[in-house]
Parts: C-alpha cells; sequence; structure tokens
C-alpha cells in the first residue's frame, strides 16, 4: 500500500498504532459525510414519501447494523459504503464509533501485519533482486486469476446442472402408452401424462 509507505520497516506497533488512527479519523469522517447527505434526503420530497421506511431502516441500522459496521473492515471495497449508509440513515454516533473502534482494532492489526509481513518482504527481496520480485507478482497474478476463473467455470456448469438438455432422455415404461403397465396402478392420467 503505498499510502503508508513511510510505516516500512518500523516496529510493528508503530505500524499497528498509526493504523489504527487512520481508521478513527477516517471511517467517522466517511459517517459523517453521510450524515450531512442523509439530512438532506429527510428534506426533500423523497424523504417525506419514505418517511415512516427511512425511520424502520434507521431502528434496524441502530438495532443490527454495528455488527455489520464492525465487519466491513474485514472486507475490501465495502468499508466507505457501509461507513457511508450508516450516516445517512443516522445510526447513533456512539454506537457507531463502538463499532469503528472494534473494527478497527482488527483492521489495523491484519494490515500492521501485511505492511511489516508481506510488503517488507517483498520490498526487501525487490532491493536485493528486482526480476525475481517482479516474477513473484506476476506468479500470484497468474495464480489468482486462474483460481477466479477456476470458481466461474464450475459456478456456471453448476448453474447449468441438469435440465439443460444435454442428458439422455428417459426410457419409457412398458405398455405405458396402452395402459397395460406392469401392475402399478397405471391410471388415466398417467397414461395421459407418460
Amino acid at each position: 500500500m503505498p499510502q503508508f509507505a513511510f510505516l516500512e520497516g518500523q516496529p510493528f506497533w508503530v505500524v499497528y498504532f498509526t493504523l489504527l488512527v487512520v481508521i478513527l479519523l477516517r471511517a467517522p469522517a466517511t459517517y459523517w459525510i453521510g450524515r450531512g447527505l442523509g439530512a438532506g434526503v429527510n428534506r426533500s420530497r423523497m424523504g417525506a414519501r419514505l418517511g415512516p421506511r427511512l425511520e424502520r431502516a434507521k431502528n434496524l441500522v441502530d438495532r443490527y447494523g454495528a455488527p455489520v459496521v464492525t465487519l466491513s473492515f474485514f472486507t475490501v471495497g465495502m468499508q466507505t459504503a457501509i461507513n457511508l449508509s450508516a450516516g445517512v440513515v443516522r445510526m447513533r454516533f456512539p454506537r457507531y464509533f463502538a463499532a469503528v473502534f472494534l473494527g478497527g482494532l482488527a483492521w489495523a492489526g491484519l494490515w500492521g501485519m501485511v505492511i511489516s509481513g508481506i510488503v517488507g518482504t517483498w520490498l526487501e527481496l525487490f532491493l536485493d533482486s528486482p526480476w525475481t520480485a517482479v516474477g513473484v507478482v506476476a506468479v500470484a497474478a497468474v495464480l489468482v486469476t486462474a483460481m477466479v476463473l477456476l470458481r466461474r467455470r464450475s459456478r456456471g456448469a453448476r448453474a447449468a446442472g441438469p435440465g439443460t438438455g444435454d442428458e439422455e432422455p428417459e426410457a419409457e415404461e412398458p405398455g405405458a402408452e396402452d395402459g397395460t403397465g406392469s401392475g402399478t396402478g397405471s391410471t388415466p392420467e398417467r397414461t395421459a401424462a407418460g
């Protein structure tokens, strides 16, 4: 992560607390932007039409939103949207901040290990042998691409599943056409359907 390059080579606790401060400033700033946008929506015609539904959404976010906010820190690309949404629906700030604090503790630990470990190791490798470091990135990119393609292909195969017209038709029971089946209680409905 280039924006945290200044942390390279620092002790883990410095990296951890720096990242924690960053997230405890960034996430609430996003929340307050969402809160401002939400105030505008509440005053608009759309807000008047949605009135009771907006209030129900706010109550749901207040009740169940804290775990969602906390878990958003384990996702990539969802944190900002969830923090903004929490502000739009006016989630109570003390509950929101407690959720951000817990998520931030985990986020700072995870990214601290990534920055201190993986990124630091790769940078050392790059300084020793740039071509090897580039090769490692290329191999990682190929592996990730192959995994994504295999997953898509297996999803496509499962989605196609049975009933796609590729399998053979079932064999009919002997005597199904004339109603003289094998004693299984052949009825006119069954004969018509058979």
